[in-house]
């Protein structure tokens, strides 16, 4: 049958119900157990056991799969926990009732109460003495879901996804546990969970394109923040010295498996702390996740062996680059050199690029993706890090790392600029940018650098992003596999 042809005849064994009285949504059903309770509590015992248990257990779920026999059929029932069999009998529930029954559908919200037995294959079900209807469904579920290879139609109807592919639900439910363990983690360090706008005046924290917006009290524009970090680095100023927020941010930019407008992620400050310090409690987050998902440090993404055991690799940017491409490392100090080596290895750079900034054309096109075991990358160049402290060493760079896995970036952190003035110079560098036509640079926050003349201790600061975090763990190819509801084109 076609679509319309289905919904034809479920309307119109819709109405044939209505016209038989029957509530098609009631709502005073009360569920004892849930299927994993059943089988979890009954799964071991075999039939001569089962008949001692004289408790009724009432389950509620979607109809997924119903085997008539005539006068009496097997169906499958699924809740949030998993599917459990269920046997419906008609002299047991009554003729009334099986004649209702005859009338469900594949997707319909059901109920059933009984007590438990085994089949002759051993299977544990329920045998129904009631069944009732508690939510019709009007559309039929897709047919050979398992088989459907359209993933467009899987991100955009993300409820059919989760009714038909178990392991989509345990995705999701990995992602919560996932979460529950960072904050766990995070509260063992005397962390305190706080919330910071949504909503800026300013987009700053992160180079990044905003998504704009206009408050009509107040007659301003906002901006959706790109990042918390300006927010929670005044809040380290304000004596809460170890904060973190798990939350969305927002970047008007491409959509790819790695990227989606709105992400999740975990930034965090701790004062008296610096770059160093986060590689460690980064390595032991990372591993203590690994470990109480898989026992081990060691597990498989997308066919490639990840090993998480410290210690984790650690090379300054320059390094790596020398290392992947086999360049004269005296070449990275020169800028004309380096723009004559960009462009030689087929990179597009306009000429007018900092030293800096070559470098990180360089890097991203030609290193990143070669980091599949996780590396620590040092000393990024000052001028793609405005909000990050100058190396004592070498104050071209700033004591900052990203974290590498799978040739993704999976976190970022830096020893926090705390010096006012400083920090002035690195906006107003930053503005120059924008005025030569980088959209991405920071706009100049002067309440921000208010709030550090009241001085901010030595603090280090680091942002992880969950949803990478996720894929990485969940085996994901795609950043939309570990998001509920992903950003999509509108359909033509």
């Amino acid at each position: 049958m076609s679509e319309s042809e289905l919904l034809k005849t479920r309307r119109e064994k819709i109405e044939s119900l209505k016209a038989d009285g029957i509530d098609l949504y009631p709502n005073d059903i009360e569920v004892t157990s849930t299927t994993e309770d059943v089988l979890n509590r009954l799964g071991g015992l075999d039939n001569e056991a089962l008949e001692k248990i004289e408790d009724r257990f009432t389950l509620a779920g979607r109809l997924m799969a119903i085997r008539n026999f005539g006068k009496a059929s097997f169906v499958n029932i699924q809740d949030r926990k998993g599917r459990i069999q269920a046997y419906i009998k008609k002299n047991i529930v009554g003729d009334m009732s099986y004649s209702l029954f005859q009338k469900f559908d594949i997707g319909d919200i059901i109920s059933v109460a009984g007590r438990v037995f085994k089949t002759k294959t051993g299977e544990l079900t329920v045998q129904a003495d009631s069944i009732r209807l508690l939510s019709k469904a009007l559309r039929p579920l897709p047919e050979k879901w398992h088989g459907l290879t359209d993933i467009e139609t899987r991100y955009r109807q993300k409820h059919l996804d989760l009714i038909v592919n178990p392991s989509v639900r345990g995705m999701f439910h990995t992602r919560s546990r996932i979460i529950r363990l960072i904050r766990d983690f995070m509260y063992k360090y005397d962390f305190l969970e706080v919330e910071t706008p949504m909503m800026h005046p300013i987009a700053g924290g992160a180079m990044a394109k905003p998504f704009k917006t206009y408050h009509n009290a107040l007659g301003m524009d906002l901006y959706l923040r790109i990042a918390p970090e300006l927010y929670l680095k005044r809040l380290v100023v304000g004596g809460l010295e170890r904060v973190f927020e798990l939350n969305r941010n927002f970047r008007n930019e491409g959509v790819s498996t790695l990227h989606n407008p709105e992400f999740t992620m975990m930034e965090f400050y701790m004062a008296y702390a610096t770059y160093e310090h986060l590689m460690s409690m980064t390595e032991e987050l990372l591993t203590d996740i690994a470990r109480d998902l898989f026992g081990s440090f060691i597990f498989s993404y997308q066919g490639t062996e990840i090993d998480l055991t410290p210690p984790w690799r650690k090379l300054t940017v320059k390094d790596a680059i020398v290392a992947y491409t086999g360049v004269d490392a005296p070449v990275l100090d020169d800028r004309e050199r380096s723009i004559k080596y960009a462009r030689d290895i087929g990179l597009e750079i306009l000429g007018n690029e900092t030293l800096g900034k070559v470098i990180m054309t360089i890097f991203e096109a030609i290193v990143e993706d070669k980091l599949i075991q996780p590396t620590f990358v040092t000393q990024y160049p000052l001028e793609v890090s405005p909000l990050s402290r100058k190396n004592n060493e070498d104050d071209r760079f700033t004591d900052r790392f990203e974290l590498y896995i799978q040739g993704r970036e999976i976190a970022n952190a830096f020893s926090e600029l705390n010096d006012p003035y400083d920090q002035r110079e690195r906006f107003l560098m930053q503005l120059r940018e924008r005025e030569a036509g980088d959209l991405e640079a920071h706009e100049m926050d002067e309440d921000y650098i208010r709030a550090l003349e009241y001085a901010m201790p030595p603090t280090a600061g680091e942002g992880i992003g969950i949803d990478r975090l996720v894929m990485l763990f969940t085996d994901s190819p795609s950043i939309r596999d570990v998001i509920l509801f992903p950003h999509m084109r509108a359909k033509m």
